[in-house]
């Protein structure tokens, strides 16, 4: 097995994949942020604010999606743990700049690792859900800039992303 594959967490010693038992870290206050935009026609954004969509409430709905999409992180992403999340919000703000929608979410846990993941899920499905929402009308719409914005807590200690997403 390569050295660098036995340095991999979430690699045991025989080079399979596992999930890091973290049952010895301590319980710590950690939070997550996380953003990613729907790039769409003006018309497009104009329908959804004026809440005049086929399918309903787009902003309503993608918000629900995206609390329900962090509840759910362990089942979609391999290996993550299952966390008792305190707090998931989700969000959605007009850009005319772009056009399009903004879409922020903050998740919060009192445990023994972060909540990246969830919050990148939730911003994902919610901008996924804005698309679905809006495909009759403007199937050209595009997912933009996922991204984890902030980190707090937890042993690597925090994170905040410059404006193009990478490290400060």
């Amino acid at each position: 097995m390569p050295k660098a594959a036995s340095q991999l967490s979430h690699i045991n010693t025989a080079g399979e994949a596992h999930m890091v038992d973290v049952s010895e870290k301590p319980q710590t206050a950690r939070t997550a942020r996380a953003a990613g935009s729907v790039r769409m026609k003006t018309q497009t954004l104009e329908t959804i604010l004026a809440g005049n969509a086929k399918k309903g409430d787009v902003l309503g709905t993608a918000r629900l999606a995206g609390i329900m999409a962090a509840k759910r992180t362990h089942e979609l992403i391999p290996l993550c743990h299952p966390l008792p999340l305190s707090k998931v919000s989700v969000d959605i703000t007009e850009n005319h700049a772009l056009p399009g929608l903004d879409v922020t979410v903050t998740a919060k846990v009192s445990g023994q690792t972060g909540v990246e993941m969830e919050a990148l899920t939730a911003a994902s499905v919610a901008c996924l859900t804005i698309y679905d929402m809006a495909k009759a009308i403007d199937p050209g719409m595009e997912i933009l800039s996922l991204r984890l914005l902030e980190k707090t807590g937890g042993k690597s200690g925090p994170f905040l992303a410059d404006e193009k997403g990478s490290a400060e």
